[in-house]
């Protein structure tokens, strides 16, 4: 997917897994299939669907526009300072991601925080990649 000037838009998917049935894998795909350049994050390192997988957001060697959040909102809360630093356009809380804690958080670092499924939102079905 390009961005309004032509480059092609990246994509963190926080909480990415190996495990195909898991939306933090079916987004990793959808993302892949729609153009994005995606890079997975899951501290575990490794590989995912053929990519590197970054155990931060911290190590990912370039900008983000967007950071696509699988993740317990317990989890997610104790990384939106990750996020903030990382300096990304859109931050997307996915279904079971969400906390009221979290967006008054974004908030007052002044993120752009998006509560929908990333992969609907880019044109695809989370069923398509069952």
């Amino acid at each position: 997917m390009m961005d309004g000037t032509g480059r092609q838009m990246t994509v963190a998917i926080v909480g990415a897994s190996s495990d195909r049935a898991k939306f933090g894998n079916k987004s990793l795909r959808a993302h892949v299939q729609q153009g994005f350049d995606v890079y997975p994050v899951n501290p575990k390192g490794g590989e995912i669907e053929g990519l590197k997988v970054y155990t931060s957001l911290a190590d990912i060697p370039v900008g983000i526009d967007r950071v696509s959040l699988y993740l317990p909102p317990s989890i997610g809360v104790k990384m939106i300072d990750e996020i903030a630093a990382k300096g990304c356009g859109e931050v997307w809380l996915n279904p079971g991601s969400e906390s009221r804690e979290f967006k008054d958080r974004a908030a007052e670092l002044g993120l752009t925080v998006i509560q929908d499924c990333s992969i609907v939102a880019i044109g695809c079905s989370p069923g398509d990649f069952d």
